[in-house]
């Protein structure tokens, strides 16, 4: 019997396909959707065709966007949702799209209602009965089917109900599902629902032998990555995973590819080994694959080019530092030799000297000499030795020590590797790292340095170190003899008023926006500076203060409109308040039992009184001035020897038994120590034993021994400059340190005359008033 066309709305479906027999609900939220609904209510008795889009994105679809066979279904019921509806649908008959249109509010259709073709009854019960034994089975592999499936069908469902049916419920996709709707004859369509049947229970079991491989896998501390092993299960399956990840590529290629040391690379190699067969979940493959970036991300090979032009170097340490001659030209002797032989072994530099000296910038400026990598470490209150050697692997967030850490920065095998503060290490239960530093500091061994955590030698040979320390005697005797010592001393206020102009104020003025017609302080505004506003051996309190003056400066000239300012006593003094030190100064005359003595600090040179008054009393030695153990000796020493030569001297020995002797260092409040005061506190009390004065402009350095000889002392330099600028004319100095005039200025040796003794007769004579 020949089908009769009918006209109806249409509804386009995403992904929802509905078979005759079938009821379903759909959520309906387009407007075409909702019109097409709402005229097939009012006009059509409630029956409407649903036919299925190709492609599920699109909002408008057109005549070629949809499938050619739908189906023309009742609508059941409606309810009304907030922005959309929920339509309840049940499938009628299959129907072949002849036309649409588009226009309007809705799609509008004429469709042609397909009958179904009985063909061979006897295959059709054949496949039946297929059908029926894949669903005795079908719990095993989807949960979608309704548990009264099989005894529908035992009720005597007919063929094509029953192909309607499962292809309604079973999960198959589609494009499958619209092959079944398409399919006119319903043998056809039972054969297409075996095959997709089929297809179906070869993915479940597929499936289940994946997740069998996976439990094999995981152990019980594993179950958290059992999606990632799921996953990677099904990627072996699909035979396309090649590798275990794509950085084991990455890491094999580094290897072959770059000029590693042999047993580097065969150490890389079996690791990498290791790190393949781990699996991604483990722990451990973590900790291998760390361990192989910092084997091969390690400079084995790469070498920086050493400047070989001594005149640029020399200039680069010039322009860089003022003063520090020894040390530069220790460093030019290191470049030379190495220019000449082409190797050589670098040396271990210690710069030893006073805080703010510029013992770390000078590192830098031997770096840029020298055209090298610049690392720093600083190991002031390092008390653990893994810091040193690294932690061994078996540790839970083990690494390399810090000489390991600092040449994977670097770069490069042959930088300027800085060790601040060596002075500073500690000890503890983990081990003496200043013992570890032996080896790292030893220009024969630490070609095969040994770290824990690398477990392979590395050569540290090329590095040229320079360690810096504050005070030699805390660094171990043995770790001393592995050094090559340089000595900073602190700067001379000459000194350090060439660094203020050549240094400090320029980069002051840069990093304040001023230039220096804006800014002006003349070299004796400077020094006023120096002398009143700090006290210190380096230049880092200066900076501030300098840097003080100039932040002030800015104020003014915006505040006040100005275009610059000079700086005066006054304006200084406005700026920074009332001077805050008074270097000691010269007696203006000469006086009796005061002698001036010259005291070496970690801020630079000074002069010191020494005062001795005695009184009745019962021959008593009292010390004051909070001296230390060393300055209460030579007291002891001083007294003692004036007391065996009283009578050299012309002093009544019965002074000792009847009278007391009172010694004193004023300003008690600030400790004083150190082998220097001999001289000064024996020249002290025979002057005032004797009643005889001493010479107001003279002052004095040395220690004393019971038998009067005088011995040398440390620090004339500095010592020199203090007496310079208090304004004295003669030092008496040991004998033993005339060579160390050569290192003072040539204004200090011009205005002060120097005598050198080597016994206290001598002190006494150029001393005291005759």
């Amino acid at each position: 019997m020949e089908q009769v066309k009918i006209d109806l709305p249409i509804v386009c479906t995403r992904g929802v396909i509905v078979f005759p027999n079938n009821e379903i609900i759909i959520d309906v939220g387009r407007k075409k959707s909702v019109y097409a609904i709402e005229e097939a209510q009012e006009h059509f008795q409630n029956q409407i065709v649903l036919v299925a889009q190709r492609d599920l994105t699109l909002e408008d679809p057109r005549m070629s966007d949809l499938y050619e066979v739908g189906t023309i279904c009742n609508i059941m019921h409606i309810r009304h949702m907030d922005g959309y509806m929920r339509v309840k649908f049940k499938g009628i008959e299959r129907a072949r799209i002849q036309t649409l249109e588009f226009g309007g509010d809705m799609v509008f259709g004429s469709v042609l209602p397909l009958a179904d073709i009985q063909e061979s009854a006897q295959e059709e019960l054949a496949l039946v009965r297929r059908i029926a034994q894949q669903l005795e089975n079908v719990e095993g592999f989807t949960h979608d089917l309704p548990k009264d499936m099989i005894s529908k069908l035992a009720e005597g469902l007919s063929a094509n109900q029953l192909a309607d049916q499962v292809a309604q419920v079973f999960p198959f996709s589609v494009e499958a599902k619209q092959r079944i709707l398409e399919a006119e004859k319903v043998n056809d369509r039972l054969l297409y629902i075996i095959q997709e049947m089929e297809n179906e229970k070869q993915i479940s079991d597929l499936d289940n032998l994946i997740n069998d491989k996976v439990k094999q896998r995981l152990d019980e501390n594993q179950r958290e990555y059992y999606l990632r092993e799921k996953l990677r299960a099904i990627k072996e399956e699909l035979g396309d995973v090649a590798d275990r990840d794509s950085d084991t590529e990455e890491y094999r290629k580094m290897i072959n590819e770059n000029p590693y040391p042999e047993n580097i690379k065969e150490k890389a190699l079996e690791e990498l080994s290791r790190y393949e067969m781990l699996p991604s979940a483990s722990g451990e493959s973590g900790v291998v694959k760390t361990y192989l970036d910092w084997l091969l991300k390690l400079p084995w090979w790469q070498e920086s080019q050493d400047n070989e032009d001594l005149n640029v170097a020399q200039q680069v340490l010039d322009d860089d530092h003022y003063g520090l001659e020894k040390v530069k030209e220790r460093i030019m002797e290191y470049l030379a030799v190495k220019t000449m032989t082409n190797s050589l072994k670098a040396p271990i530099i210690c710069l030893v000297g006073p805080p703010g000296v510029g013992k770390t910038s000078l590192s830098k400026s031997v770096a840029r000499a020298l055209n090298r990598e610049f690392v720093k470490i600083s190991l002031g209150g390092v008390k653990d030795e893994s810091e040193i050697r690294g932690h061994r692997r078996t540790y839970l967030g083990s690494m390399p020590g810090r000489f390991i850490q600092g040449m994977k920065k670097a770069g490069t095998v042959n930088p300027v590797f800085l060790i601040d503060e060596i002075d500073k290490m500690g000890a503890d239960y983990k081990g003496d790292p200043a013992s570890a530093m032996l080896e790292v500091l030893d220009p024969e061994q630490n070609s095969l340095f040994s770290d824990h955590y690398l477990e392979e030698p590395y050569d540290l040979s090329k590095v040229m170190f320079i360690a810096t320390a504050n005070y030699l005697d805390n660094i171990p005797h043995a770790l001393q003899d592995r050094l090559e010592i340089i000595q900073l001393s602190s700067y001379t206020e000459i000194e350090k008023l060439e660094i203020a102009k050549r240094h400090l104020v320029p980069k002051q003025l840069k990093e304040n926006g001023l230039t220096d017609k804006q800014f002006k302080i003349s070299d004796e505004m400077l020094m006023y500076v120096i002398k009143h506003y700090t006290r210190e051996s380096g230049v880092r309190q200066l900076e501030r203060v300098i840097a003080k003056l100039i932040r002030k400066t800015v104020l003014v000239i915006l505040k006040d409109e100005k275009k610059s300012l000079s700086m005066t006593k006054k304006k200084i003094q406005e700026f920074l308040g009332k001077e805050i030190f008074d270097y000691g100064r010269k007696e203006k005359k000469d006086q009796v039992g005061t002698v001036t003595g010259l005291a070496y600090t970690s801020f630079g040179g000074d002069i010191l009184q020494v005062e001795v008054n005695h009184f009745d009393g019962t021959g008593k030695l009292v010390v004051t001035g909070q001296l230390g153990d060393v300055m209460k000796e030579s007291a002891s020493i001083a007294y003692d020897y004036v007391k065996a030569n009283a009578k050299k001297y012309h002093i009544d020995s019965e002074i000792f038994k009847t009278q007391d002797v009172h010694i004193h260092v004023p300003e008690g409040a600030v400790p004083k120590d150190g082998p220097s005061a001999g001289v000064t506190l024996t020249t002290a009390l025979i002057s005032s034993l004797s009643n005889q004065p001493v010479k107001s402009d003279l002052a004095m350095t040395g220690e004393v021994t019971l038998r009067g000889n005088v011995l040398p002392i440390g620090g004339l330099k500095e010592k020199s400059m203090a007496a310079h600028r208090s304004g004295i004319t003669t030092i008496v100095m040991p004998k033993d340190n005339v060579k160390d005039l050569d290192d003072l200025p040539e204004t200090v040796k011009e205005s002060i005359k120097f005598i050198p003794v080597d016994h206290v007769s001598q002190v006494l004579n150029a001393a005291l008033v005759k």
